[in-house]
């Protein structure tokens, strides 16, 4: 099926384009590289299981860039690809991957931030697990997703004050087929989102009033889904006090009030109950529904907790307290053992929605990351390795479980460990995450209560062969269990290598992918995939 260049895309690509021209250039101009490419290729792809192989074409444009000054931390990788068939068994296609991430200090005190990604995912938890994302495959929906906001910061006397804004913005298109089992129950397929974020802070590093640091906050978000008016709304305000006790340790603690309520309207159904879909797939509006709530929670929030430093290279953070109505448990840890390896681990906990949670999770990943040119890997749906080892990098698999249309609380961990010197890097990533759905009960089949879990890890490798060559590799696996009655658990692995030559402004590459996944019920799947490609960089 022939599918036009999406208007958000077109959005995406101008303020790339933008934040690239406006980047200010500085005396470190040498750090400054923007480097626009196009590119044709052959792909041949084989079912190794049913003995079909299929060929198509492909012609790609993109972009490369990067600024690191002073001033600006910037870095972008964008690609369109358009995917030409031979065959009516694989439909021509469009393709959009990319990352970008930026802070830019546009005046004294003043930093403007943001983020955005394309990347194509699985969309039903329950369903099909291919480790190839483009071409006729289940269960796999085009997502892009942009954030921007500014932050100001100064002092008044010892006070240091802060606010922040953020706007978001996602969409997920509709995935086709799923591969879920005839009869399971059907799911609503998410759409858009919006969100707004303001955040206000003020306080005092220990020392300089009290023998304590002190710090109050408060803070106010608004995301709204485009399917079943669905609403979510948070307001926080706390303070907190840091104790030092050791040259290199403190203790922590904090309270303050919250209020989070998460609504939405019930699906129009027909005369035997069932919900009124869309050619999409989406849940139609039922106009004469009320607001219901899925999930709310109003009261008193507190935790404690240690924050240890031994030196400037390694920060340990550790919390736990009471929050949604029960115990919750966070922490980060984060250690450059030298220039060039960094580790980093997270433990996270909160009440989330998709359009939410994408945004931190972008937010989270560095300015400065090792693009994989390899487009049989996960192009950015998985674990992102930083440059830095200040920043090792983060990983998106816990969001990208699914692409949920009901709010959830989310709790897992991430780590990833990324090391680079010279043209050799590495990386190597993993986690577990959880989701507990939340929705209104008495609608009929309702996912609230439900939990789904997710494993994943990766690992990233690339070197040199000379100074016009090399390789690099990327091998991945992934399981997925439904919370819902009689969803089998889906296994995926798969394994990517590509080779690279460069004569001048023109580079070539060989790629090869081998992938499956297995799932109760369904015949398991193995498919082999390869590439030929040559590019010309401006």
């Amino acid at each position: 099926m022939t599918r036009p260049i999406s208007s958000l895309s077109r959005a995406l690509g101008a303020g790339i384009i933008a934040v690239l021209a406006t980047a200010p250039a500085h005396a470190e101009e040498r750090k400054r590289s923007i480097t626009p490419y196009i590119e044709i290729g052959q792909v041949v792809t084989a079912d190794l299981k049913n003995d079909d192989v299929l060929t198509y074409s492909t012609v790609a444009a993109g972009v490369d860039a990067s600024v690191q000054t002073q001033r600006t931390q910037l870095q972008v990788s964008y690609r369109y690809e358009r995917r030409f068939s031979y065959s009516k068994k694989v439909g021509d296609d469009d393709v959009h991957s990319g990352l970008a991430r930026a802070t830019v200090r546009v005046a004294p005190g003043v930093t403007l931030e943001g983020g955005a990604i394309a990347t194509r995912v699985r969309s039903d938890i329950r369903g099909a697990a291919p480790g190839n994302l483009a071409g006729n495959v289940d269960n796999i929906s085009q997502v892009y997703s942009a954030y921007v906001g500014p932050t100001v910061a100064s002092h008044l006397g010892p006070v240091g004050v802060a606010a922040s804004y953020r706007f978001g913005f996602t969409k997920a298109e509709a995935p086709g087929t799923t591969g879920v089992a005839p009869g399971s129950p059907k799911l609503d397929v998410f759409d858009t989102s919006q969100s707004h974020v303001f955040n206000a802070s003020a306080g005092v590093k220990a020392g300089a009033v009290l023998p304590v640091g002190v710090n109050v906050s408060a803070g106010y978000e608004r995301d709204t889904a485009g399917q079943l008016d669905q609403k979510y709304e948070s307001k926080v305000a706390r303070g907190d006090l840091v104790l030092p006790v050791l040259p290199t340790l403190a203790v922590t603690g904090g309270a303050g009030y919250e209020k989070i309520t998460v609504s939405q309207k019930d699906p129009l159904k027909d005369a035997n109950g069932v919900p009124v879909t869309d050619s999409r797939g989406r849940f139609q509006t039922d106009p004469a529904s009320p607001t219901r709530i899925a999930y709310q929670t109003d009261g008193l929030i507190y935790d404690a907790g240690v924050i240890w430093r031994p030196s400037p290279r390694t920060t340990l953070q550790a919390r736990a307290g009471r929050r949604y109505g029960g115990m919750t448990y966070t922490g980060s840890f984060s250690y450059a053992a030298s220039k060039s390896i960094g580790i980093q681990v997270g433990v996270y906990d909160s009440v989330d929605t998709f359009g939410r949670q994408l945004r931190e999770g972008i937010s989270n990943l560095p300015t400065s990351f090792i693009d994989q040119r390899d487009a049989f890997a996960q192009q950015f749906s998985g674990c992102t390795f930083g440059t830095s080892s200040a920043a090792a990098g983060g990983c998106l698999n816990g969001v990208f479980q699914s692409i949920s249309t009901s709010a959830y609380r989310a709790r897992g961990v991430d780590a990833v460990i990324a090391a680079k010197r010279g043209a050799l890097s590495f990386g190597i990533g993993g986690g577990y995450a959880q989701r507990r759905f939340y929705a209104p009960s008495g609608t009929g089949f309702s996912i609230d209560g439900v939990t789904d879990d997710s494993y994943y890890a990766q690992a990233y490798v690339s070197a040199p062969i000379d100074r016009n060559s090399g390789v690099s590799g990327n091998v991945f696996a992934n399981y997925y269990e439904s919370g819902i009655s009689a969803a089998p658990g889906v296994f995926s692995t798969g394994a990517t290598a590509l080779y690279y030559h460069n004569f001048g402004r023109i580079a070539t590459t060989a790629s090869a992918g081998l992938y499956s996944f297995t799932q109760k019920g369904t015949e398991d799947q193995l498919t082999a995939q390869g590439q030929v490609g040559v590019r010309y960089q401006f």
